[in-house]
C-alpha cells in the first residue's frame, strides 16, 4: 500500500514539474481566507464561460490563460469548466494543452470525484493516443462505470489487444458492474480477432466465444443488435452478422444499412446489392452506403450509376461519389461533378484534394487548397503529403510550418516526407521534436520512422523507439512489427529481427520478405529459402520484392540451380515481370559461380537494356575470375552509361593489377585523369549516444573528430604502441 501511495506522489508530482516547464504565467493556489461573495461568483461564472467559448473557437491557449488568471485571483474552478476544457482538447486531439490542464487539477488539488470528470480525463488521452497515460488515470479512478470500462475496452481493442479487452471485461463483471450493448459492440470485435492471433495467417473470428458473450446481453433490442452486427463486419464475421440480422424481431432502416455495410465492406457487393433491393425502406444513407462499396471495389461506373438513380442526395452521398472518382484517378470527371455539387463541405474540398494529391498534379491541389473556404488539419496534410511525394520537400515543410495547428496525423506526414526521400537525419530530429511537443506517435508514425533508423543504421535509438511501442502497446500492429524487422536486420541484429518475426500476431508477405530480405543479407540461405517455402505452404503468394530477397539468398550460398528455378518461376507461375533488382541478382549469382559466359548471354538476352547495376555485377564478376577481356567490353558499357562514376575504373584496374597488367592499369588512371573522374573517399559511421556519425578518409572537420582521435590514441597506448608508428 506503502508503495503505491509513493507511486502516486511521484507521479503527481512528475505532473506538477510538467506544469512548472509548461506554463508561463504563475500559478498561484487559492487562499484558504479568500471570502466567497456575489460578485466573486459572478467573476467565475464569466470566466469559465468566457475559456469554454474560447475552446469552442479552438483558441485553446488565451482559454488555458483565463484558467490560470482564475488562480491567481483566488478565483475556485468548477469541475464543469475542466470537463468543458478536457472535451475541447479531445474533439481537437490536443495532447499537451490537455496535460496541462490535467496538471492544472492536480495543482490546485481538485478532486476528480465526479465519475464524469474522471472519465472525460482518461477519454481525453485515449482520443489523443496516449494510452499509457489513459490506462494510468484509469486505474487511479476512485470510482468506474460502464462508460469508464467500455472505453477502455474499446481503446485495447482497436489497437489489437484482444486479451487485454477480455480481461477487463471478466474484471467488470467482477466488480458487479453489468455490460450495455456499447460494452458488447467493443468486445465482440476484440473476441473475435482472438482466433486471428491463433491462427496465424487466417482472420475468421472466435465466433463462438463471441456468441457466448452476446447470449449474457441483458437487453437486446433494435439498436444493440445493429452494433453487434457492425462489430461482426468488422472483423469479417458477416456471416454471423446475417445470422443475427434473420433473427431480429423488428429491423429498421439502421439495421438494414448496418447489414449492407458488412457486405460491401468485406467485397460481396452481390449480396449487399440483393439485401438493397429488398430493402422496405430506403434512405440517402442507404444509397451512399452502396455507393462507398462498389468505390471502394473500383466499380466507379457502378456507382455513377446508382449516384444518378438517387432519389435524394445530401452533401456525404456527393462527396462519397466525388471522393469515389478522385480515388480513381478519374479527376476530370470528378472536378465536374465537384463544381455541380449545391454545398460542399471541407470534406468535399479534402476528397478533390486529396484526388490531386493521389495522382501526382500538386499544382492543381494547390491551386483548390487556396480557393477553400476554410481548411482543416487534413486539408493542410493532404498538401504536405502530396509535395513530399513528388520531392519537394522545401515546399511540404514550409507548409508544415505555416500550419496553424498541428496533429500526430501532420507530424507523421512531414516524418514520412523526409525519410522517402532519403532525408533520414531530418526525419529522426523532426521525431524527436513532436515527442517535445507532447504529441504521442502511433502506429503509422513509428512505420515511418524505423526505416530512417534502418538507413541510418542507428541500433540504439531503434531499440528506445521498440520500447516506446511496447509501452505504447502496437508491438501487434503488422505495419510496425515489419518496419522493426527491417530496421533490425539492416541494423545487424538479425536474431531480434527474428524474434520480433515470430512473436507477430499475423503474418503476410511484407513480414515474410523483410524477414527473407534480412536473412540473405545475413549470409542465412538456408533460413531465408525455408521461411519461402514455408511462406508458400501457408498459402501466402509472394511479390517481387520477395523474390529478390530469395535469389540474393541462392547468390550468397552459390545455388545457380535454384536461382534459376526460382526466376523462371517467378515468370511463369507467379506471372511476376522480372525487375533490374531481378536480373541484377542472376547475374551475380552466375558470376560468383564461375559461369560468366553464360552471365554475359544472359545480360545479353535481357529483353530491356542493362542498366549500371547489372553491368556492375558482371564486372565484379570479372573481377573475382580475372577475366580481362569480358571485363574491358563491360567496362566501356558501364563508362558510355555513368562517364562521372569512378567505380567501374577503379573496378577494371584491380582487374588488370590483378592479372599483372600494369600498362593496362596506367592507362585506365590515365584516363580518369583526363575524364576528371574522381573517387570518392570512403567512410564508416559509429552511433554514439544514439547519434549516427560519418567519418570520411582524411577528413578533420568533423565535430567528432578530435575525441575520435583521442579514442584512437588511448586503444593504441594500451596496445603498447603509438598512433603513430
Amino acid at each position: 500500500m506503502a508503495t503505491k501511495k509513493a507511486w502516486r506522489n511521484n507521479e503527481k508530482n512528475k505532473m506538477l514539474m510538467f506544469l512548472e516547464t509548461k506554463i508561463k504565467l504563475p500559478i498561484v493556489k487559492p487562499s484558504a481566507n479568500t471570502q466567497t461573495n456575489v460578485s466573486a461568483l459572478i467573476e467565475q461564472q464569466a470566466d469559465c464561460r468566457n475559456a469554454v467559448a474560447l475552446c469552442k473557437q479552438g483558441r485553446l491557449k488565451e482559454a488555458l490563460n483565463i484558467l490560470l488568471l482564475m488562480d491567481g485571483k483566488g478565483i475556485g474552478i468548477e469541475s464543469h469548466t475542466y470537463v468543458c476544457l478536457l472535451q475541447r482538447f479531445c474533439n481537437k486531439e490536443a495532447l499537451p494543452e490537455g496535460k496541462l490542464v490535467h496538471a492544472h487539477i492536480i495543482q490546485t488539488g481538485t478532486k476528480c470525484s465526479e465519475i464524469y470528470m474522471s472519465n472525460t480525463l482518461f477519454i481525453m488521452y485515449i482520443k489523443c493516443g496516449n494510452l499509457r497515460e489513459a490506462r494510468r488515470a484509469f486505474a487511479e479512478m476512485p470510482t468506474r462505470n460502464v462508460v469508464s470500462w467500455t472505453a477502455m475496452m474499446g481503446a485495447y481493442a482497436r489497437i489489437g489487444q484482444s486479451e487485454e479487452a477480455l480481461v477487463l471485461y471478466y474484471q467488470m463483471k467482477r466488480t458487479g458492474i453489468e455490460p450495455n450493448h456499447f460494452t458488447f459492440a467493443s468486445v465482440l470485435p476484440a473476441v473475435a480477432s482472438l482466433a486471428a492471433l491463433e491462427q496465424g495467417y487466417v482472420q475468421n473470428g472466435n465466433v463462438e466465444e463471441a456468441l457466448r458473450l452476446f447470449g449474457k446481453m441483458p437487453e437486446r433490442n433494435v439498436v444493440s443488435l445493429t452494433i453487434v452486427i457492425a462489430g461482426f463486419a468488422q472483423v469479417g464475421c458477416v456471416d454471423e452478422g446475417l445470422a443475427l440480422f434473420q433473427k431480429m424481431p423488428g429491423r429498421d432502416v439502421a439495421s438494414w444499412n448496418a447489414m449492407i455495410a458488412g457486405y460491401a465492406q468485406n467485397g460481396r457487393l452481390g449480396d449487399a446489392m440483393k439485401l438493397f433491393e429488398i430493402m422496405p425502406e430506403q434512405n440517402v444513407v442507404s444509397w451512399t452506403v452502396m455507393i462507398t462499396g462498389y468505390v471502394q471495389s473500383r466499380c466507379v461506373d457502378e456507382a455513377l450509376e446508382l449516384f444518378d438513380k438517387m432519389p435524394e442526395r445530401n452533401v456525404v452521398s456527393w462527396t462519397a461519389m466525388v471522393a469515389g472518382l478522385a480515388q480513381n484517378g478519374r479527376m476530370y470527371e470528378a472536378l465536374k461533378l465537384f463544381e455541380k455539387m449545391p454545398e460542399r463541405d471541407v470534406v468535399s474540398w479534402n476528397a478533390m484534394i486529396a484526388g490531386y494529391v493521389q495522382t501526382g498534379l500538386c499544382e492543381e491541389a494547390l491551386n483548390l487548397f487556396r480557393r477553400m473556404p476554410e481548411r482543416d488539419v487534413f486539408s493542410w496534410t493532404a498538401m504536405i503529403t502530396g509535395y513530399a511525394q513528388s520531392g519537394h520537400v522545401d515546399e511540404a515543410l514550409r507548409l508544415f510550418q505555416e500550419m496553424p495547428e498541428r496533429n500526430v496525423v501532420s507530424w507523421t506526414a512531414m516524418i514520412s516526407g523526409y525519410s522517402q526521400n532519403g532525408l533520414f537525419d531530418e526525419a529522426v530530429l523532426l521525431f524527436q521534436q513532436m515527442q517535445l511537443t507532447g504529441v504521442m506517435p502511433r502506429t503509422n508514425t513509428f512505420a515511418s520512422i524505423l526505416p530512417a533508423c534502418a538507413n541510418l543504421a542507428a541500433l540504439e535509438y531503434g531499440k528506445e523507439m521498440h520500447e516506446d511501442i511496447i509501452r505504447n502497446g502496437f508491438q501487434s500492429d503488422e505495419f510496425v512489427g515489419n518496419a522493426l524487422i527491417d530496421m533490425y536486420a539492416k541494423c545487424g541484429s538479425i536474431e531480434k529481427a527474428c524474434k520480433v518475426f515470430n512473436n507477430l500476431p499475423r503474418r503476410d508477405v511484407v513480414s515474410c520478405t523483410a524477414m527473407i530480405g534480412g536473412y540473405a543479407m545475413h549470409g542465412y540461405s538456408k533460413e531465408a529459402l525455408q521461411l519461402f517455402e514455408q511462406m508458400l505452404h501457408a498459402g501466402i503468394n509472394p511479390n517481387h520484392v520477395t523474390f529478390v530477397g530469395v535469389l540474393s539468398a541462392c547468390c550468397h550460398s552459390g545455388l545457380v540451380d535454384d536461382g534459376w528455378q526460382y526466376f523462371n518461376c517467378m515468370k511463369q507461375y507467379y506471372h511476376i515481370t522480372p525487375t533490374m533488382d531481378h536480373y541484377c541478382c542472376m547475374v551475380d549469382l552466375l558470376g560468383r559461380a564461375g559461369h560468366l559466359n553464360e552471365a554475359q548471354d544472359f545480360v545479353n538476352k535481357m529483353p530491356v537494356k542493362p542498366n549500371a547495376a547489372v553491368l556492375g555485377s558482371l564486372l565484379g564478376a570479372c573481377r573475382i575470375h580475372i577475366n580481362v577481356e569480358l571485363a574491358e567490353r563491360v567496362a566501356e558499357c558501364l563508362f558510355e552509361l555513368d562517364p562521372e562514376n569512378a567505380a567501374p575504373y577503379v573496378l577494371l584496374s584491380n582487374i588488370y593489377a590483378a592479372a599483372c597488367r600494369w600498362d593496362g592499369m596506367e592507362k585506365v588512371r590515365r584516363i580518369m585523369k583526363e575524364r576528371r573522374v574522381r573517387r570518392k573517399p570512403g567512410c564508416s559511421w559509429i552511433e554514439v549516444n544514439k547519434r549516427v556519425s560519418v567519418f570520411l578518409v582524411g577528413e578533420i572537420t568533423s565535430t567528432n573528430i578530435k575525441d575520435m582521435y583521442k579514442v584512437g590514441e588511448f586503444s593504441w597506448e594500451h596496445n603498447g604502441s603509438s598512433i603513430c608508428a
